[in-house]
């Protein structure tokens, strides 16, 4: 049983389309009836987009194994004035979804990602939240890929306002366990049983947000490096005995030709 990442494992992060082997695992996961969610960060397209334009790539994905961050958001965030931040795409999807945009006195700052965060708006931020704004972030991606280059991610950046306010943070998607939680009762929606995380198996290529949160809930974790990053070198090495991956592979794959049925 499988939770899937999008990003970096399914598709590659300079042109969004798909890396080899991909299309093949989740054909051969839907032809072998083997339970898996695709859990995504997607934040920039409606979540019936986002799914549209995988399947229209040639992922034989449905709705029953598909999750992302905005199809939690409204359980998550419940205050209705709020100052979003992130790319135009995300922020316009967003309010489609009944918020309001205030940027007077929000009473909850919600973070996406993208390119060209300014510091003007990183003093917003911190106004706001000093103010008793809560802060929310759709993820906690450790960092973003945009055209070859890396940035800090929503977690990065969530970090840096912790840090300059003091304040905590709440996670809507991935690696909040709320977020796992819905995945996993979904999976055992497929097999109409209840699942333990010690059952399920996740491959993606973000190690902090993604695979040491699953794996701290039981789950085992791959680390592809199809993605954020090219050399296990650049990311395991700082950390701990505990959050090591269980196995580490080029691409989805090779973990597809060589690691399939066998018990990891």
């Amino acid at each position: 049983m499988f939770f899937i990442d999008v990003q970096g494992t399914l598709i590659d992060d300079l042109h969004r389309l798909p890396i080899d082997g991909a299309i093949e695992f989740i054909d051969t996961l839907n032809s072998d009836n083997t339970p898996y969610m695709v859990v995504t960060n997607n934040t920039k397209l409606s979540s019936s987009n986002f799914l549209s334009y995988l399947q229209n790539l040639g992922f034989a994905i449905d709705d029953e194994h598909y999750l992302d961050p905005l199809m939690v958001l409204k359980d998550n965030l419940k205050i209705k004035n709020i100052a979003i931040y992130g790319s135009n795409e995300f922020i316009e999807v967003v309010s489609s979804m009944g918020y309001t945009l205030d940027f007077k006195t929000p009473q909850a700052v919600l973070v996406g990602i993208k390119k060209e965060f300014t510091n003007e708006e990183y003093s917003d931020m911190i106004g706001f939240i000093l103010n008793g704004a809560n802060l929310v972030g759709m993820h906690e991606t450790s960092l973003y890929s945009k055209d070859g280059k890396r940035y800090p991610g929503v977690g990065a950046i969530l970090q840096m306002l912790k840090f300059a306010t003091g304040c905590f943070y709440s996670i809507v998607g991935k690696p909040s366990d709320a977020f796992y939680n819905r995945a996993k009762d979904m999976l055992s929606m497929q097999v109409n049983s209840e699942i333990e995380f010690e059952k399920i198996t996740m491959i993606s290529d973000d190690m902090k947000g993604d695979l040491i949160g699953v794996q701290n809930l039981g789950a085992k974790g791959v680390f592809v490096l199809s993605g954020k990053f090219k050399s296990a070198n650049e990311i395991l090495p700082r950390l701990s005995k505990d959050e090591q991956p269980t196995l580490v592979c080029t691409n989805i794959e090779q973990f597809n030709n060589s690691y399939m049925g066998v018990s990891i």
